[in-house]
């Protein structure tokens, strides 16, 4: 079956569009325009390459403190030029593997060098990021994919306009139109790569209109971009091939914000749009949904509770495997929900408890499908490392738990989280895993996941990280057809980013 026509999809798109800006402007309230001024509180950059050191052309802020050591000044760039180099080396292993069929343990060293340039005149922007993503000590045992590699590859290369007053309105507006990464919200659904070896990026057109003081408005309209190769075998031998968009897939939506809501809430409204279909290079599973959403929060705050909670919704077709050529129907949901509470005391210790909720598939002989799909989110932040880990995804679950983050040092973060993880239907799949018992005789609970994790920011240029994550095995990860009897499972990692 052929995509729709794109055509359609922008008729639909532009619909969608229309409706939540609507929605924008019932619920900001306009007032005199305010000039966009820089804060000087940063927030602590993720443990990844992030364009660092790119300042929002909007608001005129740095959201990252300047690195301590960085090209830009050591090599006496003028003004209107941004570089940025970040290398990032982490040491990962396993034992005690839980994915169908496995044996043994598994070790890997993933390593990331990312390079951004960005060229500044007046209310112009171009732009580019290479990115150089590749591992090593896998072998053919370790099912290493293209979440893992991604060698020598463009993953930005844009053309971007802002304009921080438009017409005297008092709204900023910025269009970014080329190869971009996208990050929106929670990033449970579209979100640049943090954990993981290699990012996620977009050939496309992206607008943002932002009232400074009320809310914010993101829509685009991209293709996906494929990385290649994707097949294992390549993978380890470091065979090379440049990325590709996905010529037969549109990915498409609206995002709005709006802030500080009484009480102190922050809204979010969202609804994407996924048309998939197959290439020669990769077949898919046709999916063509429709994902709705919502979130609320209040963000933490010393001797304050805060909460968050995400409900989305998913509809359209999809394929049960991509060798079918049947479409079936598909109806799903998610929900996330968190309540945590900061103490104003040494160590400014949170509590949190969390839960999260993501449909599986009700009955493998209906011809319709149940399975939420998180497209193209994270999901490191809720359910533990990824990497050669990555034992739990946005599918399938029923997981509650608790989380205490601390910090012992003003350079230190640390945190513990435990979580339970039962199938939400026990005909379906552990997803991560590769196991389904069909039947459900082997019940639905999967386990208890402990992991710890601390970060040293030793300055604004260096930080380490380390973890440990143990997996104690329920009775679905013992008894599940083809599942592993290699005991539970602990992951480990250590590794270090510099930022240049």
């Amino acid at each position: 079956m052929n995509p729709q026509n794109p055509s359609n999809i922008a008729s639909t798109f532009t619909r969608s569009i229309g409706a939540v800006a609507v929605s924008a402007a019932m619920i900001s309230h306009p007032g005199p325009a305010d000039a966009a001024t820089e804060k000087k509180s940063y927030t602590k950059p993720p443990f990844a390459p992030f364009s660092s050191q790119m300042p929002d052309a909007l608001t005129g802020s740095y959201k990252y403190e300047k690195p301590v050591w960085n090209l830009h000044d050591a090599l006496g760039l003028p003004e209107w030029l941004s570089v940025s180099l970040e290398q990032r080396t982490r040491y990962e292993t396993l034992d005690g593997c839980f994915r169908a069929g496995c044996k043994g343990g598994d070790q890997q060293v993933p390593l990331q060098n990312d390079l951004w340039l960005e060229a500044r005149l007046s209310q112009w922007r171009i732009g580019g990021e290479f990115l150089d993503a590749r591992q090593f000590l896998a072998d053919k045992g370790s099912g290493i994919n293209n979440t893992h590699v991604d060698e020598a590859d463009f993953i930005q290369g844009y053309i971007a306009w802002a304009d921080q007053n438009l017409a005297y309105s008092g709204l900023g507006v910025e269009a970014i139109a080329g190869r971009q990464t996208l990050n929106f919200g929670s990033r449970r659904l579209v979100a640049r790569n943090v954990f993981r070896n290699t990012i996620n990026s977009f050939d496309g057109f992206r607008l943002r209109v932002l009232d400074y003081n009320h809310w914010q408005f993101n829509a685009f309209v991209t293709k996906p971009v494929g990385r290649y190769p994707n097949k294992s075998d390549q993978l380890l031998d470091n065979f090379h091939s440049f990325d590709e968009p996905e010529e037969q897939a549109w990915f498409s939506g609206g995002f709005l914000e709006v802030y500080d809501l009484p009480a102190k809430i922050n809204a979010e409204l969202y609804l994407y749009h996924l048309d998939e279909g197959d290439r020669k290079r990769n077949p898919t599973r046709n999916r063509r949904y429709f994902t709705p959403g919502m979130r609320f929060y209040i963000k933490p705050e010393k001797g304050h509770f805060d909460f968050q909670t995400e409900t989305i919704g998913q509809w359209g077709t999809v394929r049960a495997n991509t060798a079918s050529n049947e479409n079936l129907d598909h109806a799903a949901w998610f929900q996330h929900l968190d309540v945590g509470y900061t103490f104003e005391m040494p160590w400014t210790p949170r509590f949190a408890v969390e839960y999260d909720y993501a449909s599986g598939d009700h009955d493998p002989k209906d011809k319709k499908d149940q399975q939420f799909d998180t497209l193209y989110g994270a999901r490191r932040f809720d359910f533990g490392p990824t990497g050669i880990y990555g034992a739990f995804a946005r599918s399938n679950i029923n997981t509650p738990g608790y989380r205490i983050s601390f910090n012992p040092h003003p350079a230190v973060q640390a945190f513990i989280s435990h979580r339970f993880f039962w199938l939400a239907e026990n005909k379906d799949s552990w997803t991560a895993a590769g196991l389904r018992d069909q039947a459900g005789k082997s019940g639905g609970f999967v386990g208890q996941q402990l992991e710890l994790s601390t970060r040293w920011d030793v300055n604004s240029s260096l930080n380490l990280e380390t973890g440990w994550t143990h997996l104690f095995k329920g009775t679905f990860a013992e008894d599940a057809p083809n599942a592993p009897k290699s005991g539970d499972t602990d992951y480990f990692y250590v590794q270090s980013l510099l930022r240049f």
